[in-house]
C-alpha cells in the first residue's frame, strides 16, 4: 500500500528533480527581484517556496525594508552605521516566549520611515512600534479590498489570494532560541544549523493572544529557517510531509469549523520534531502515522511546542476547553 501511496504522491507532489527545479526557479526569481528593488526585500514563502504545487490557490510573501534592523542588545548597534540604518531594540522582558515588544532607537539620516513613526506609541518614556497600528498602515498597499489575516495583509490578484507579512529583520539569532542550537545533535546537519543562525530571524505583526501587550507585541518568525529545514529533508521525508498536508486539507479541514483550527504549520512542526528525534520510519504510511500520532497527542494535551522555542505553545488560545474536547477526527 505504501508503494501505491508513493507512486500517487510522485504524481501529486512531484519527483525529487521536479521539486528541486521548482525551488531553483523560485530562488532565481526572488534573487532577481530583490537585486532590482532598492528599498524592500521580498521573499516568497509558504508551500509554494517549499516546492509544493498541489493546486495552490494562495501565495505567501514576507516583506521588509532593507534599512531597518532589529537588535537584541545595545552592543550590537556598533555593527551598523547610524546614518544608514534605522535601529530597533527587541524587548522580551514583559512578553511570553516567542514574542517581543519593539523599541525604536534611531532613525537613519534622511530616512523615509513615515509609516513607522505613525505606528509608534510611548510607554515608560520609551517609543515602541505597535504591531496592530503597523499592519493597518500597510494594509492599503496590498489593495482596496485587502484585509488583515493574522500577521498578514491579504488581498486578491485574479484567482490567487496573496498573504503579505510586513516584517522587521534581525541579523542576529534570538537568545530565547539558543537552546534549539544545542538540541541539533542529529538533524539538521551542523552546516545547515550555522546557516540558519547566521540568517537571524524576523518579527511579524501579531501579538500573543494572552500577552500583556497583545495589540503591540510582535511574534518572532523563523520562516527563512523553516524553508532551509524543509529543503534539508530527503525526498521520502518530504513526501510524508506532503501526505500529511493533503490529509489535513482534504480530510481534517473538510469536516467542521472546529477542525480548521489545525493548520499546515502544525503539520510541519510535527514533522520537524519527529525527524529531529530520529524516529521517522522510511515507509510512507508508517511515517505518516508516527507524525499524526504526535499531532493527536498535542491535541489531547492542548500543547503544541514551537520547534525553535518549545515554551511557546502554539495551541494557546486556539485548541483548548470545548474546542479541544469536541475535536473530532
Amino acid at each position: 500500500m505504501s508503494e501505491c501511496v508513493f507512486e500517487g504522491l510522485l504524481g501529486t507532489v512531484g519527483t525529487s528533480s521536479i521539486v528541486n527545479m521548482g525551488r531553483d526557479i523560485m530562488d532565481i526569481i526572488v534573487k532577481f527581484y530583490n537585486q532590482l528593488n532598492k528599498s524592500y526585500v521580498c521573499i516568497d514563502g509558504g508551500s509554494y517556496r517549499e516546492g509544493f504545487r498541489m493546486d495552490v490557490s494562495d501565495r505567501d510573501f514576507m516583506v521588509w525594508l532593507k534599512h531597518q534592523r532589529v537588535i537584541w542588545n545595545l552592543s550590537e548597534a556598533q555593527n551598523y552605521k547610524s546614518f544608514k540604518f534605522t535601529l530597533i531594540l527587541a524587548d522580551c522582558s514583559d512578553s511570553p516566549p516567542g514574542f517581543s515588544l519593539l523599541q525604536l532607537l534611531t532613525q537613519r539620516t534622511g530616512g523615509t520611515d513615515g509609516m513607522l513613526h505613525k505606528s509608534c506609541f510611548r510607554m515608560n518614556d520609551k517609543i515602541y512600534i505597535s504591531s496592530s497600528l503597523y499592519i493597518e498602515m500597510k494594509r492599503p498597499i496590498v489593495g482596496i479590498v485587502s484585509k488583515v489575516n493574522g500577521p498578514c495583509v491579504s488581498g486578491p490578484c485574479g484567482e490567487i489570494e496573496y498573504d503579505a507579512a510586513h516584517s522587521f529583520v534581525s541579523d542576529f539569532w534570538p537568545p530565547v532560541a539558543y537552546s534549539w542550537i544545542k538540541r541539533c545533535q542529529v538533524w539538521p546537519l551542523s552546516n545547515i544549523v550555522n546557516d540558519i543562525v547566521e540568517d537571524g530571524c524576523h518579527f511579524v505583526t501579531i501579538g500573543h493572544k494572552q500577552g500583556n501587550h497583545r495589540d503591540n507585541e510582535w511574534r518572532i518568525s523563523f520562516s527563512v529557517a523553516e524553508q532551509r529545514l524543509v529543503r534539508s529533508m530527503d525526498h521520502n521525508q518530504f513526501l510524508i510531509y506532503g501526505l500529511l498536508k493533503l490529509f489535513m486539507r482534504e480530510v481534517i479541514n473538510n469536516t467542521s469549523d472546529e477542525n480548521k483550527l489545525l493548520s499546515s504549520y502544525h503539520v510541519k512542526t510535527a514533522v520537524f520534531w519527529i525527524i529531529q528525534s530520529d524516529v521517522l520510519p522510511g515507509c510512507i504510511l508508517e511515517g505518516f502515522w508516527v507524525c499524526f500520532k504526535l499531532i493527536l497527542k498535542w491535541v489531547y494535551d492542548g500543547y503544541c511546542p514551537n520547534f525553535f522555542i518549545p515554551e511557546n505553545n502554539m495551541f494557546l488560545g486556539k485548541i483548548f476547553g470545548a474546542n479541544q474536547k469536541n475535536f473530532v477526527f
